[in-house]
Formats: structure tokens, C-alpha cells, sequence
């Protein structure tokens, strides 16, 4: 039987950390109610869910949907990842505007975008949020008003974690940067500068993690952040190791090609992102866990080789073993 306890609304669980979540949820036996603009699409991507009929942007859609839940996760984005300003704070709203009609808990996967160069290159929970790119500062807006919202009586869970990679990570810089999905590893395009490390997150680690604290919800915070550690790669080469290693053989590794980032980014969405986050790329920045595990026994981690083996067989690039 459906009980409001174990019953969570997933708003982008057709995407990457909305899915993986979802998935995570329903293997622990959650039930899980998923808001779509395209039923016969989703059903096909996850039969299992409660798929029903609706826009993030739809305040009423929401709410609706949201009945009878004690967990609203908000993993969506803009359709096509346009007009951000306009669309993420009104979407952001709903969701908080439905917590409160339930008494549900709202779970916003974070980022380090909210970071500026003054932060670097230790993070904690704590430290300053002084953005200076357009996403950063629409992220630590959104943060803000899930601030307001758990002081008027909304629960708040925030995770944040770095670069996802992982089976059904949709966008990212893995699938996206470093090799070609649907073709075996001839090349390796690496974004990050050789002694510059960068901190990745394997997205069924971030999945578990989100639902183990989920699963503690009532010994938590009323608005409660918390830093996963991940995968840190602390010379800026270790991932591209991975790859070699689990491919077995020492494919090269090239520099990527950022020049044609500016050129892309008018007409490609994704390019747009990687032009205003590339100064991620030029320094390292980590952050520390330490709150997360005073919560928590450990934090999940898969080993690397054996992640990074997952996300290539799921990219189609291990065909010819």
C-alpha cells in the first residue's frame, strides 16, 4: 500500500541525478510519483515510476502531483537548458509552494557553481557563496529561497557534489568532453590542466548518498547542506588513467580543445555552460566531507576503475571487448 511516509515526487526524472535518485528510492521501496510533459516517452525510460501529466512550470501541475508525498525532489531544468533566468526560480517556487501544502521535505541536488574564485580552494559548508558567473548566481538565488522556505516551516536537503559522470548522466563533461559516446576510446579529450586537480562524483554514489540522508530525515537539520567528496582528481590526470586502464590499452590523451568553446557556444546550449564554467577547470577547488560523514557511517564510493567501467559501457564505448 502507497503510504505518504515512503512516497516521493521526482520533478526531472527523466534526467540524470533525478533518475538516479528515483531508481535508488524505488529499490529501497519507495514509491515513486514522476511529473513528465511526455507520458508515452517516460514510460518508456522507467515503467516503474508513477509517471503523471505535467510542467514544473505549472504551479498547479505541481501541486497536484505532490499530494500525498512526504519528499519532493527538485532535479529539473529549463527544457533545452534556455532561458534560465526567466524559468529556474519561478520552477524553484512551485516546488516549495507544493512542500508546503504537504509537509514534504524538498531535495535540491547543489553545485559548486555558487562558488567564486574567493572560496578555493578548500569548501565547506560554510564558506563564502560569491559567484561570478550568470548560473552560480541563479544558484545560490534558489538557495536562498529554499533558506527562506525552511524558516517558514519547509525541510530543506541540499547535496552538493562535483562533476557527475556515470550510466544516465545526461550532460556532462565526461560523455560530453572526455570521450565520444557510441564509439570505442581512441582519444581521450581532457579538460583539466595536468597538476590542477578537480573533484568528480559518480552519479549512483551521489544517488545512495542523497538516500541514506533522506532515509535519516528526522534526525537532520531543518535546513540541511551537506559536501560529498567523490572522486578527487588530484593532478588532473587520474581520470584519464582510469579510462587507459580500463580500456586496457594507453590511448592518448589531448588537451581539449577549449578555443572552440566561444565558437559552439551561440549555437549550442552545452557549449554556453562550458564557457561560463571553464574557471573550474583552472584551479583546483575540493570539497570536504566532513559534515557529511558526522551524519553518516561513510560515504558511498565506488572505486574508481570499476565507475568509470559502468559509465563507458553505458556511453556504448567499450564495443570491442
Amino acid at each position: 500500500m502507497q503510504t505518504v511516509e515512503r512516497t516521493a515526487l521526482v520533478l526531472g526524472a527523466t534526467g540524470g541525478i533525478g533518475g538516479a535518485v528515483a531508481r535508488n528510492l524505488l529499490a529501497r521501496g519507495w514509491h515513486i510519483k514522476a511529473l513528465t510533459r511526455d507520458l508515452a516517452k517516460a514510460r518508456n525510460t522507467a515503467s516503474d515510476f508513477d509517471w503523471i501529466l505535467g510542467d514544473a512550470l505549472n504551479a498547479q501541475d505541481v501541486s497536484n502531483a505532490a499530494q500525498g508525498t512526504c519528499l519532493i525532489v527538485h532535479a529539473v531544468n529549463p527544457p533545452r537548458y534556455q532561458n534560465w533566468e526567466k524559468l529556474v526560480l519561478p520552477m524553484l517556487d512551485n516546488t516549495i509552494a507544493a512542500a508546503k501544502q504537504t509537509a514534504a521535505r524538498v531535495l535540491l541536488p547543489g553545485t559548486v557553481y555558487n562558488f567564486g574564485p574567493d572560496a578555493f580552494p578548500v569548501l565547506d559548508e560554510s564558506s563564502p557563496q560569491n559567484p561570478i558567473t550568470r548560473k552560480g548566481k541563479l544558484r545560490v538565488a534558489m538557495e536562498q529561497h529554499l533558506k527562506d522556505a525552511s524558516a517558514a516551516g519547509v525541510n530543506v536537503l541540499i547535496v552538493r557534489a562535483g562533476d557527475f559522470f556515470g550510466p544516465k548522466a545526461a550532460n556532462n563533461w565526461f560523455s560530453q568532453g572526455l570521450v565520444t559516446p557510441g564509439k570505442p576510446v581512441s582519444r581521450i579529450s581532457n579538460p583539466s590542466r595536468r597538476g590542477v586537480g578537480h573533484q568528480w562524483a559518480f552519479l549512483p554514489d551521489v544517488a545512495e548518498t542523497m538516500a541514506q540522508l533522506v532515509e535519516r530525515a528526522d534526525s537532520l537539520p531543518s535546513f540541511a547542506v551537506y559536501h560529498m567528496d567523490g572522486f578527487w582528481d588530484s593532478d588532473g590526470m587520474q581520470m584519464a588513467e582510469a579510462i587507459q586502464r580500463v580500456v586496457g590499452r594507453a590511448v592518448p590523451v589531448a588537451s581539449f580543445p577549449w578555443w572552440i568553446v566561444p565558437v559552439a557556444a551561440p549555437f549550442n546550449a552545452f557549449m554556453h555552460e562550458l564557457k561560463e564554467m571553464r574557471y573550474l577547470w583552472k584551479q583546483p577547488l575540493r570539497m570536504t566531507n566532513k559534515r557529511l560523514l558526522s551524519v553518516l557511517p561513510t560515504e558511498p564510493r565506488t572505486p574508481i576503475d570499476e565507475a568509470v567501467r559502468q559509465t563507458l559501457s553505458d556511453l556504448g564505448c567499450l564495443q570491442d571487448r
